[in-house]
């Protein structure tokens, strides 16, 4: 049964992605396909690579800012191992979506011997402050084009209340989830509780953070370069260049929200992102490209330094037991 689970795991997500790609190739002429080949031939390499440089900066503030969120706890592992971790962990969800996670904490219990569920703790922490730069930039994306995504709305016939309803079904289900847990006495349920403790050990080390101010400005300077590598990207293709931040930060919120539907978002992204460039009167072509550069910058950056983390990891560590020998 967990084969089964695991299988369709990676293969209903990757089916996803592969389903839009198809539809990508279904819904453009073989003309409009040259000339998207076309755009991502000639992009300038120059932005394509700051943007990947940008990518970089952000993974290794991510492994620098997870100190901050450790160190409370009682655990301050090597800066290489938490950058390896966080490497392993993108890669890992190019594979199966929101693995990485749980591989990330894996890396370091085992390589800094931090308990599985107060390392996994403090990743749940960090998402959930980077859950609030994301509604951020969701509430500025509402505020730039709030005419534009209320006609979609209308259009496809959802109410506010449709929206209040599923955003309260959250908190409800998860006080009905702690009642159910906290009244029963089965084995299985005090393991779950265990587990949950720890996790919300590394959970609540965000309060007890001795350098709040320092974890917040890697939390900006993430999400800064985040919204830079996405927004050098128009320069890469002509009809793009002259994009504002209110034509940008609506793609770069539907391109990132995207990307935890299918394995890093294959073949949806570059879809995603013309969708919504093609609302500030982008061709569809021109989108594409800009989806396409983007994606595959970004992803071919996180396969290399991903693929070659697996390999440095073990040397690095065997090489630390040996200096301290």
């Amino acid at each position: 049964m967990n084969k089964i689970k695991s299988f369709f795991k990676i293969i209903v997500p990757l089916g996803i992605g592969l389903f839009f790609i198809y539809l990508n190739y279904t819904a453009t002429s073989s003309e409009e396909r040259e000339l998207i080949y076309d755009h991502i031939q000639k992009a300038d390499l120059r932005f394509v690579f700051l943007s990947v440089l940008f990518g970089v900066l952000s993974h290794l503030s991510r492994a620098y800012r997870w100190k901050f969120l450790l160190a409370p706890i009682g655990y301050k592992p090597r800066y290489i191992n938490s950058i390896l971790a966080v490497l392993i962990a993108y890669i890992s969800n190019l594979g199966i979506p929101r693995s990485g996670e749980i591989l990330r904490a894996t890396t370091l219990s085992t390589y800094e011997k931090i308990p599985f569920e107060k390392a996994f703790g403090t990743i749940v922490a960090e998402r959930l402050i980077d859950l609030l730069l994301l509604l951020g930039f969701v509430v500025a994306s509402l505020i730039l084009q709030f005419d534009l995504i209320w006609g979609v709305l209308s259009e496809k016939k959802i109410s506010p209340i449709q929206i209040l309803i599923f955003i309260a079904i959250i908190p409800v289900g998860y006080f009905l989830l702690k009642k159910t847990l906290a009244l029963s006495k089965s084995p299985w349920v005090l393991k779950i509780k265990n587990f949950i403790s720890g996790l919300t050990e590394g959970i609540m080390s965000i309060k007890k953070m001795p350098n709040k101010e320092a974890f917040i400005a890697h939390t900006i300077f993430i999400w800064a370069m985040y919204l830079a590598m996405f927004y050098v990207v128009k320069w890469t293709v002509p009809e793009t260049a002259s994009l504002g931040f209110d034509a940008i930060v609506p793609a770069f919120v539907i391109g990132g929200l995207t990307i935890s539907a299918t394995n890093g978002g294959i073949g949806i992204y570059p879809f995603s992102v013309a969708l919504v460039l093609a609302a500030f009167n982008i061709s569809n072509e021109s989108g594409l490209a800009f989806g396409w550069i983007m994606w595959s910058s970004q992803t071919l950056m996180i396969i290399l330094f991903g693929s070659l983390s697996f390999f440095v990891l073990p040397l690095v560590n065997r090489q630390s037991k040996g200096e301290n020998h």
